[in-house]
C-alpha cells in the first residue's frame, strides 16, 4: 500500500488532474468558472475569502518552491536544511492559521445559509470541507516538522517530490519511515488533485493563465471607454 499510494497513486492523481482539466476546458469551457455566491450573502465573504486565499495561495508557492527547487541551491544561498525546515513550518503554520480560519467562515456561511446551500453543488461543499482537513492535517503536522529540524526531514520529502517528477523507480522508499500524519498529508493533496477537474478549482489555473494571455495574445485585453465617450446615435 505504501508503494501504491507513494509511487504509483501520484501518477494517477496528476495525470487525472491534468489531463481531465484540458477535456473540461474543451468540452465545457463554460462551467470553467469560481460560481461566485457573493450577489447572495456578502457577509463573511470578503474576511474569510482574503484569509482564505492568500493563506492558500502562499502555502501552495511555499510547497511548490520548498519540495521542487533543488537542495543544492539551497545549500549556495546560505539556506540549510534545518533552517529551511523550521521557516516552512513557521512561516506555513502561520499561513496555515489564516487560512483554516478563513475557510472555516466560508464552510458556516456556505453551509448555513439556505439560499447558498440550495445553489451549492456536491462539489463545491466537498472541496472546501477536502481542502480545511488538508490545512488541519498541515498545522498538526508543524510540532513534528520543529522537533525534527535538527535530522533535516525535509530533505526526504523534497526527494520523494523531485523523484516523482523525473519518473524516478522506487520512488516511495525516500519517505518509507517518516510519521503518519505527513503521509495522510501526502495522500490528501494528491487526492485534492485527483478531483481538481471536477471543481470550482480551474479557476485557479484561470488566475495563472491570464497575465500571459494579457501579454501574448490580442484577445487577452478589453478596451473600455467612458461614458462620455460612447457614440449618442446606436447607428454609429
Amino acid at each position: 500500500m505504501h508503494n501504491f499510494f507513494f509511487g504509483i497513486y501520484p501518477y494517477i492523481a496528476l495525470g487525472v488532474g491534468i489531463m481531465g482539466s484540458i477535456a473540461r476546458y474543451e468540452r465545457d469551457p463554460f462551467t470553467w468558472k469560481s460560481s461566485s455566491s457573493q450577489l447572495l450573502r456578502r457577509k463573511q465573504l470578503v474576511i474569510g475569502s482574503v484569509l482564505f486565499h492568500v493563506g492558500v495561495l502562499f502555502i501552495f508557492l511555499g510547497h511548490l518552491f520548498g519540495l521542487l527547487v533543488p537542495h543544492q541551491i539551497y545549500e549556495a544561498i546560505g539556506i540549510h536544511a534545518e533552517a529551511k525546515q523550521l521557516l516552512a513550518a513557521v512561516a506555513g503554520g502561520i499561513a496555515g492559521v489564516a487560512a483554516i480560519a478563513g475557510g472555516i467562515m466560508l464552510a458556516q456561511r456556505r453551509l448555513s445559509d439556505p439560499r447558498i446551500r440550495a445553489t451549492s453543488s456536491f462539489w463545491d461543499t466537498t472541496i472546501l470541507l477536502m481542502l480545511i482537513a488538508q490545512l488541519a492535517l498541515g498545522l498538526i503536522s508543524v510540532p513534528y516538522s520543529i522537533a525534527t529540524a535538527e535530522h533535516g526531514e525535509v530533505i526526504k520529502f523534497m526527494e520523494w517530490a523531485q523523484g516523482v517528477f523525473i519518473f524516478q523507480p522506487d520512488v516511495a522508499e525516500h519517505i518509507i519511515d517518516v510519521p503518519l500524519i505527513y503521509k495522510l498529508h501526502i495522500v490528501l493533496g494528491l487526492t485534492i488533485f485527483l478531483v481538481f477537474p471536477f471543481t470550482r478549482l480551474v479557476h485557479i489555473l484561470s488566475g495563472f493563465a491570464a497575465p500571459f494571455r494579457y501579454f501574448f495574445t490580442r484577445t487577452g485585453y478589453q478596451i473600455v471607454r467612458s461614458r462620455r465617450q460612447a457614440p449618442r446615435n446606436p447607428a454609429e
